[in-house]
């Protein structure tokens, strides 16, 4: 990079890392109360005035896929965004989650713009706009110099703790993060924080697994794997264009790992190639743990580093093509695929997937099958993951399946949008999550920069807008 372009850089980064100043605290109704005595086993939290910012049209909390295109779409429609996220990157689950590999791609809009950077990078394989694997860390510089570029404000290493509602509407989240607790007020908000941590602390029924039991879709560590040469396993790669993708890749993988002695954990481990001598794996699953259970998703993260560890150790003991195989990174996050669903003015369902639904106010056409991976380890041995037996027909998500019904001025994006447990298993891969946060941004902006609320602005409006704002590919 020349000096001029890294000057440029620097003083966009500057712009977008700035907060505005701080306007007068923002007063709990609580400070008037007077001092409560803390029941027994409970410990009594003084309140306290906190700084308030006044900055923002829309606060999207989760800066994952769908938290990606809701920002950068809020902001290229007129809108003041405000960015919260609680990893050290851009990205979620592409990033810090070292996805890898993403699915029902091909898609209008904000997914084939990020597809032509990719490209443009280099950082990409494959010709398929389906499904497509990238490059993880160059991944995160390209979403930092976009949120840049549309004159995105970000946060980083920042979680949402508390929201606060006036009525039916909210209107403040409080934050913390090494700044401590921070309180920030803005017309419109958007959860795209995947497991609906936003909705679920505005006070919005949710559902979450297949049941209150929580037979839930099981979790997965992803890691970034160095061999010697990658040409000596391409019978154990699954290839990143399902044209020439191998069908037995699995298999055989799955059998070089039962040569080491081990089951894994997620019985369809697989491999795909990043670059050159670079690889990715997933090879393991979580049972039955909760995405709002910190203990419990500590547990697991600690127990699935640990097989990861185990097989690649096991696979590099075997020699041959094996000889000098590595983890170069372990995820950031453990991959969560069931999370909170927000309940909202549509609920995706079921039937939804086996008739091809069609809505007039359809935000993107989901494709994907429904993708149940096993609930426990024992139906872990039996099959990895299962459709239901249903075969999916290409439906519609509606733009109300993205507006909270409990809570005004709350949207959702991603995977924690409302639907129920079978719809779900379909439409949580990342690029519908992309389109969803495309409307989800457009739709907000629109609500803030006319003082509306999200559910009284017209789909016809939010169409129109989203055709102006898509760039040509």
């Amino acid at each position: 990079m020349n000096p001029a372009s890294e000057l440029k850089r620097r003083s966009f980064l500057r712009a977008a890392f700035s907060g505005a100043a701080v306007s007068p605290a923002l007063v709990s109704a609580a400070e008037e109360a007077k001092p409560a005595m803390p029941r027994a086993g409970a410990f009594h939290e003084e309140a306290r005035d906190l700084p308030l910012n006044q900055d923002a049209d829309v606060i999207v909390c989760g800066a994952g896929p769908a938290g990606i295109a809701a920002a950068i779409l809020a902001a290229r429609a007129g809108a003041r965004v405000r960015v919260f996220e609680w990893r050290g990157c851009l990205g979620g689950v592409w990033t810090a989650g070292l996805l890898g590999y993403l699915l029902d791609f091909d898609k209008p809009g904000f997914n084939q713009e990020l597809l032509k950077r990719l490209d443009g990078r280099g950082m990409r394989r494959g010709s398929s706009r389906q499904s497509v694997c990238y490059e993880p860390e160059g991944m995160k510089l390209l979403l930092e110099e976009m949120f840049v570029e549309a004159g995105v404000t970000f946060q980083l290493h920042t979680r949402v703790a508390a929201a606060y509602k006036e009525g039916p509407r909210l209107t403040t989240i409080v934050t913390e993060s090494k700044s401590g607790r921070q309180a920030w007020k803005a017309p419109v908000f958007i959860d795209t924080t995947g497991d609906g941590d936003l909705g679920a602390l505005a006070g919005c029924s949710y559902e979450f697994g297949e049941s209150e039991a929580c037979p839930c879709q099981p979790m997965s560590l992803n890691a970034l794997l160095v061999c010697k040469d990658a040409a000596a396993l391409a019978g154990f790669i699954h290839g990143s264009d399902p044209s020439r993708a191998d069908g037995n890749a699995k298999d055989r993988l799955l059998a070089a790992i039962r040569s080491t002695g081990h089951f894994p954990s997620y019985a369809k481990p697989t491999l795909w190639q990043i670059r050159d001598n670079l690889l990715l794996v997933m090879t393991n699953h979580q049972y039955g743990v909760p995405c709002f259970d910190a203990a419990r998703i500590t547990e697991a993260t600690v127990q699935a580093r640990s097989e990861l560890h185990k097989i690649v150790n096991g696979l590099r003991g075997l020699g041959g093509p094996w000889d000098g195989l590595q983890i170069a990174a372990t995820a950031e996050q453990i991959g969560v695929r069931d999370g909170r669903r927000i309940r909202g003015r549509y609920v995706v369902g079921k039937q939804d997937v086996i008739d091809g639904a069609r809505h007039e106010d359809a935000v993107v056409r989901a494709t994907f099958s429904v993708d149940i991976h096993a609930l426990s380890a024992e139906n872990n041995k039996k099959a990895a993951y299962h459709n239901a037996g249903i075969k999916t027909k290409p439906y519609d998500i509606p733009l109300r399946a993205l507006i909270a019904k409990d809570v005004d001025g709350l949207m959702m994006a991603g995977r924690n949008i409302s639907g129920d447990f079978i719809s779900h298993a379909s439409y949580r891969v990342t690029g519908n999550s992309v389109a969803m946060g495309e409307s989800a941004g457009v739709t907000a902006a629109l609500a803030a920069k006319s003082g509306r609320l999200p559910h009284d602005v017209a789909w016809s409006e939010v169409s129109a807008k989203l055709e102006a704002l898509r760039k040509p590919v």
